[in-house]
């Protein structure tokens, strides 16, 4: 006899991926739908925060998500019990807390489940003790709503009348950029120092011709020269080794002038070189821990080269559930936002079974290890590991995606790497010394050679440890090669994506589960730019962090950063009263707010001065704040009008100004080749009567102005005003708001048919923006299956592969 709707119970989860796994395990008894992530939110519009009442938050209904809201209320009615099984950090216990109020669901008979992985074991033990909602949890994320609410909807007004508009500042992106910031200027400030080196290459065989055949091999290398494992290598087959000066008759060795560095030069050079001493210990290295979220993206980062969003982005999907085609959809890791290290019973067991039937008892310790987690980790959650280790990355790469398959491929080798023994090493010291009637010195020289190789033989470590040859005390060593190498210290290097993480990590600043949605926000409201895998700060990162530090000093500061993150942390474990912990902070930040809308001068009202002079009056130069970012202009404007574009470290980019063959497309005087602080460009000669430009090719020939916008008689379904029309770039035609810059709407051409007929039928634009995000498959839920058709499409032509293999074989 099959179950009416009234027996049983509804499960509601964020995702269709995630629901689709649960479900398999679930059985006829649960109804499992999805929420489609949160359903009630701040309004974008306006604070929604009622500061006087105590800061009470005035949610509602998330756009988009009625529907949704709708359909959740029908199937809670129809149901015996609701079982909220969003995820298990503040943030899910906030959407279940959401959800109960949205769909006004009664206590007696909802329970809150959470499970650290996706899989029939955990999802059975979760449904076997269900709990209720977490309210210090919410709270919690509450506070921090709230408070990331206050200091962005208020600062943010004010940026955009003294700088500029579509700036935003933010609790702990404002914070973020400071450092950015701090760093870059520690570059600019840095002052470079001498110093000399003196390397050697030593052998113990005496061949004269030795000392040739080494300059030859370097030579073959090319500009870009040999790889050092490649040089250790040659090293190595010819009994010779590298080696430092490390002491000058009997003091330590560091010059920094070269007439210094070349009198003991010479003095090395004549000296003649025996072995003094020899020392060789046996060390282990043990395997670093199991992933947390910011150690993952620092992996991901460094190891793959994805930002963290895009780790995040794949850790999500390998966490909701991947359909493995005959055992159906399964979640192959643990959640992926944790801050622990910790590792169940059950997994440690799992791993140290894998371990000795794949790898042999040696690779196994006789005890799981154990790795202390960082300050306030949350011991009940896991690390990020896979599910079940019998799942290998290379048995089931069928089934994922490229993305997917290495980052699973890192969490697995990761945490079977954290359950191997330790690898072990002999690590050989050779001290030589140098002797020339008066004169002595000592080069140190050191080799490592892999006597176990433990962990590494599934996380590999990349070393450049050369081999030492055999050597005994008193041996004589042929000088090979003896260089003086003049250095200048560097300065600290900018941030990526792994340090920037990192540095976040260690000044506590934000929490880990962030980091991804720091970065990108800073990236995307122009603060940073990524060249070369670094962050730079731009001019405007700059002005706006001058500004907030001096009006905002507690939101800038570091210090009071970490302790705000301490109290928002507290409100959950030791149940602080959220709404004095808001006081606390609002009191002197409001104090700030007065006194920075009364004194803040705006950005284009600000000089600074330069090393530069006026070259049509004479006057100085200085540095002034525009449209485009920093440029240097005449201190006597408006009687002098000059003005220059600077590059990014205030040097003035020389002004080309010579007339060419080419015409004025408007007014039909001669074009003049300037630069400007983008590259070179054509300008009409009769500037600033006439104001042409136009963009030139490598050749310095005018490429040909855009063709105007075509319009397509759409309306713009965001903004509701514009209307979408047919744009040019390098990669094709497609179609954008005519409202630009105000409306930064994009749609692909692909759906331009699609949607004239919706218009005709009077269903373009939808009443929402979510709905427009599912008609043009931008929607979360949209990529989520065009990206799961993907998955299923490749596999299918890979099993094809397989298949067509075997037939012929």
């Amino acid at each position: 006899m099959s179950k009416t709707n009234t027996d049983k119970s509804l499960v509601i989860v964020e995702s269709p991926a995630k629901a689709k796994t649960i479900n398999k395990y679930l059985g006829r008894d649960f109804e499992v739908k999805a929420s489609m992530g949160h359903v009630r939110d701040l309004p974008s519009k306006g604070l929604n925060v009622d500061i006087e009442d105590g800061f009470t938050p005035n949610y509602a209904i998330s756009p988009g998500r009625k529907r949704t809201i709708t359909s959740l209320k029908e199937s809670a009615r129809r149901c015996k019990n609701v079982y909220l099984a969003t995820d298990l950090d503040r943030e899910g216990e906030a959407i279940a807390w959401h959800l109960a109020e949205a769909l006004k669901l009664k206590d007696e008979n909802t329970f809150r489940v959470v499970f650290n992985a996706i899989t029939k074991n955990d999802i059975q033990k979760a449904f076997a003790r269900p709990g209720k909602i977490d309210m210090h949890r919410v709270l919690a994320q509450q506070a921090r709503r709230v408070l990331d609410r206050i200091v962005g909807y208020q600062i943010s007004p004010l940026l955009w009348k003294k700088v500029t508009r579509g700036l935003s500042a933010g609790r702990v992106q404002s914070v973020a950029v400071k450092m950015i910031v701090d760093r870059e200027r520690e570059i600019r400030a840095f002052d470079p120092k001498e110093y000399w080196l003196m390397p050697a290459v030593f052998s113990t065989d005496a061949d004269s011709a030795l000392a040739q055949a080494w300059q030859a091999f370097l030579d073959a290398g090319g500009e870009k020269g040999h790889t050092v494992a490649k040089q250790n290598h040659w090293l190595a087959e010819h009994s010779a080794f590298r080696a430092d000066l490390v002491s000058v008759n009997g003091a330590k060795f560091h010059v920094d002038n070269e007439s210094q560095a070349m009198d003991i030069y010479r003095q090395v050079r004549a000296s003649a070189f025996s072995v003094a001493d020899i020392a060789t210990r046996r060390m282990t290295s043990r395997p670093a821990p199991p992933f947390i979220t910011s150690t993952l993206q620092q992996a991901g980062a460094n190891r793959l080269g994805f930002s963290a969003k895009r780790t995040m982005s794949v850790a999500q999907q390998l966490y909701e559930g991947i359909d493995l085609g005959s055992m159906g959809a399964l979640g192959l890791i643990t959640y992926m936002r944790t801050d622990s290290t910790f590792l169940s019973q059950d997994a440690l067991q799992s791993g140290r079974r894998f371990i000795a039937s794949r790898y042999g008892r040696d690779y196994l310790p006789d005890k799981p290890n154990y790795y202390a987690s960082g300050k306030g980790a949350q011991e009940a959650h896991e690390a990020v590991r896979p599910t079940d280790p019998d799942l290998v990355p290379d048995e089931i790469r069928q089934f994922l995606s490229d993305e997917q398959y290495k980052l699973y491929d890192l969490i697995w080798r990761r945490f079977i790497a954290c359950q191997m023994a330790a690898a072990q090493w002999d690590t050989t010291r050779v001290d030589i010394e140098g002797k020339d009637s008066a004169f002595s010195c000592r080069y140190r020289a050191t080799g490592r050679t892999l006597v176990f190789d433990g962990f590494t033989r599934v996380w590999t470590t990349s070393t450049e440890e050369p081999r030492l040859p055999a050597l005994a005390q008193g041996n004589s060593l042929n000088p090979v090669n003896i260089a003086a190498e003049q250095h200048f210290t560097k300065p600290p290097a900018r941030y990526n994506e792994a340090s920037l993480v990192k540095a976040l990590e260690k000044e506590g600043i934000g929490r880990p589960s962030t980091y991804a949605s720091i970065i990108s926000t800073i990236q995307d409201r122009g603060y940073v730019e990524k060249i070369d895998k670094k962050f730079h700060a731009t001019d405007v990162a700059e002005i706006v962090t001058d500004k907030l530090n001096e009006f905002f000093p507690n939101v800038m500061d570091l210090a009071f950063t970490r302790h705000m993150e301490d109290q928002l942390d507290k409100i959950e474990e030791q149940h602080l009263d959220w709404v004095k912990v808001l006081d606390e902070f609002y009191g002197p930040f409001k104090g700030n707010l007065e006194k920075a809308a009364e004194e803040m001068k705006h950005a284009k009202a600000e000089t600074q001065p330069s090393e530069y002079t006026c070259p049509d009056c004479g006057a100085p130069l200085e540095y002034r704040f525009g449209k485009n970012g920093k440029f240097l202009s005449c201190s006597t404007y408006p009687t002098c009008k000059f003005a220059s574009p600077c590059d990014k470290e205030g040097k003035m980019v020389e002004q080309v100004n010579e007339l060419t063959e080419h015409t004025c497309p408007n007014c039909g005087k001669p074009m003049a080749r300037k630069s400007g602080r983008f590259g070179p460009f054509l300008g009409c000669s009769d500037y600033p009567a006439c104001k042409t430009i136009l963009k030139m090719d490598k050749e310095g020939n005018p490429l040909p102005p855009k063709p105007p916008a075509e319009p397509t008689g759409l309306k713009c379904h965001k903004c509701k005003t514009g209307e979408l029309v047919i744009r040019q770039s390098k990669r094709g035609p497609f179609m954008g708001c005519n409202k630009f810059p105000r409306c930064r709407t994009i749609v692909s051409m692909k759906k331009i048919d699609e949607l004239k007929a919706l218009a005709a039928e009077g269903k373009w634009p939808p009443a929402t923006e979510e709905q427009a995000k599912d008609i043009l498959g931008t929607s979360d839920t949209a990529k989520r299956k065009k990206a799961t058709k993907k998955t299923t499409k490749k596999t299918t032509k890979k099993t094809t592969k397989k298949t067509a293999k075997s037939s012929k074989a």
